[in-house]
């Protein structure tokens, strides 16, 4: 008699936590995936490939809190510099993650979206994407963009061009007209940028959206990031206090002056402003 053993079923994750604030919008610079395969005994495809293995329990458990917008940082204009075979493997990665998921994110209303120069890319995958692209464009439960042939400092640049190509007089030129020639034009600024692998820098990852984006770096590589780490992060952004340059009401020690100009303190000496700093 052959006995049947089934494998014992994973158990369903935590709930979110209960927090007081969560970003619209997170933005994720994955790191760690050559470093996860050289502490393995890999060879670095390998540590890229065990990068997509959480990619669904990921943009699950984002959206589980509610977090509209999620961007991932996968392919820098930089990375072009690596060597040929990393980046053919990256590029096949790519078209057999889409190939992948594409079915499981349009089930589960995740509407995909892609920053960068798509150009450069195989015509097979640029079509490979703008399929996956139309596919989700109704989706509204989450909207997952992909940087990949991404740069913050190129996205500028183009915007800039764009803008003296079309004759935009400089005094029309502000914050959100400029806007409008970004690659994610349809899309708000990050609340919260992530970083894996411990490192400390936005890599040219959304320089102009990300100016007052809360930042968490992490020391888990990317192949480990997982709930437990979304949780720590979410909850540290939670903890924040957003100021955007200002104070909030509570930490005003004494009224804004009416006319724009500098008022006085309630003991009589005058607020510092330009003319007037104590050096």
């Amino acid at each position: 008699m052959v006995i049947a053993i089934r494998a014992p079923k994973k158990a369903p994750p935590p709930p979110p936590l209960t927090l007081s604030q969560v970003p619209a919008h997170v933005g994720i610079i994955m790191d760690g995936n050559g470093r996860w395969a050289t502490n393995h005994g890999l060879p670095r495809l390998a540590g890229h490939r065990a990068g997509t293995e959480n990619l669904r329990r990921v943009i699950e458990r984002f959206a589980d809190y509610g977090v509209h917008y999620l961007t991932l940082y996968a392919f820098s204009t930089e990375n072009w510099n690596r060597p040929k075979r990393e980046i053919r493997g990256l590029m096949s990665i790519l078209s057999r993650v889409i190939k992948r998921e594409i079915k499981h994110f349009h089930k589960n209303g995740i509407r995909l979206l892609h920053i960068g120069r798509l150009e450069a890319l195989d015509p097979k995958l640029q079509q490979q994407i703008l399929d996956a692209i139309d596919l989700t464009k109704d989706n509204d439960r989450m909207t997952l963009t992909i940087a990949f042939n991404y740069g913050g400092r190129a996205e500028i640049l183009e915007a800039v061009r764009r803008i003296v190509s079309e004759g935009v007089h400089p005094d029309q030129i502000n914050e959100r007209l400029f806007k409008h020639y970004l690659y994610t034009v349809t899309i708000p600024d990050p609340d919260l940028i992530i970083r894996t692998a411990g490192e400390m820098r936005l890599s040219n990852f959304l320089l102009w959206q990300g100016a007052y984006a809360e930042f968490v770096s992490t020391p888990v590589h990317w192949p480990d990031f997982d709930i437990d780490e979304i949780d720590e992060a979410l909850l540290a952004y939670s903890q924040r206090k957003r100021r955007f340059g200002g104070l909030l009401p509570a930490e005003v020690d004494y009224p804004a002056p009416a006319n724009g100009k500098n008022g006085a303190r309630p003991n009589g000496r005058r607020a510092l402003g330009r003319n007037n700093i104590q050096r």
